[in-house]
């Protein structure tokens, strides 16, 4: 795919792929004695203000984990609210998303989804697929282990038909085989509410991702938090294990 040159903001680079943790709804709710589920209503506020942060700052690939593989395990009633929370979410964005030229995909197990929530996704996809502006990625039930190993499934099965041979294992063609295999790896991770890890996100494509970990918590995430994080991004300097 095609790598562009990065751009400068004049207080350093932009990245051109932001990938982010949205952490902290649960504890934002707790800390104003609201029920958890609050705290993911209001972190659909931030979402919005990460993708419009991100067309002003002409970052191009935004990709925001939204539920993961291990989400699954929350009690039933949270879950039945997220995705009642995607579903308003879908439909209410759709157009907005659309109408500022933002492509959206996917990336997880969507088929473990709801069926109507399938239906919205390929619904988003194909309205958005023309759209350049921002390519906004969406980790829905999503693992990063669970995608390399189906990476690793798929090249198997290519091996035991003949179509490859085990020395034809690269990087290179275990990235091609990923869910990510049409982006660029991103170049700035954030992760809110102060924690600082992976949580099984983007672990191939994180090899030389520059991490910044914001105490905020995801609802209280605002344009001027992004511009922080892309401003300290800006300020390092990215060897790739080169001096």
């Amino acid at each position: 795919m095609e790598v562009l040159p990065q751009r400068d903001s004049g207080q350093g680079p932009i990245p051109e792929h932001v990938a982010i943790i949205m952490d902290g709804n649960g504890r934002w709710a707790t800390k104003r004695s609201l029920q958890r589920l609050r705290g993911h209503e209001q972190g659909a506020e931030a979402v919005r203000e990460a993708v419009r942060g991100c067309g002003d700052l002409g970052i191009r690939y935004l990709t925001l984990f939204a539920f993961s593989s291990e989400n699954w395990s929350r009690p039933i009633e949270e879950i039945n609210h997220l995705m009642g929370l995607f579903r308003f979410f879908f439909r209410k964005e759709i157009n907005a998303l659309s109408d500022a030229g933002v492509k959206v995909k996917f990336i997880g197990d969507i088929k473990r989804l709801p069926d109507d929530i399938q239906s919205l996704v390929a619904e988003i996809k194909e309205r958005t697929q023309h759209n350049s502006k921002l390519i906004l990625t969406i980790a829905l039930s999503y693992g990063s282990q669970s995608e390399i190993a189906g990476a690793m499934r798929i090249i198997g099965e290519k091996i035991k038909k003949g179509e490859l041979s085990a020395e034809d294992i690269s990087e290179e063609m275990i990235t091609r085989h990923l869910d990510t295999a049409d982006l660029p790896d991103p170049d700035l991770l954030i992760r809110t509410s102060g924690e600082k890890r992976l949580s099984n996100f983007l672990l191939w494509q994180c090899a030389y991702t520059e991490f910044v970990f914001l105490d905020t918590l995801w609802p209280d995430f605002r344009k001027e938090d992004l511009m922080a994080a892309v401003a300290e991004y800006g300020n390092r300097n990215r060897r790739y294990g080169a001096l």
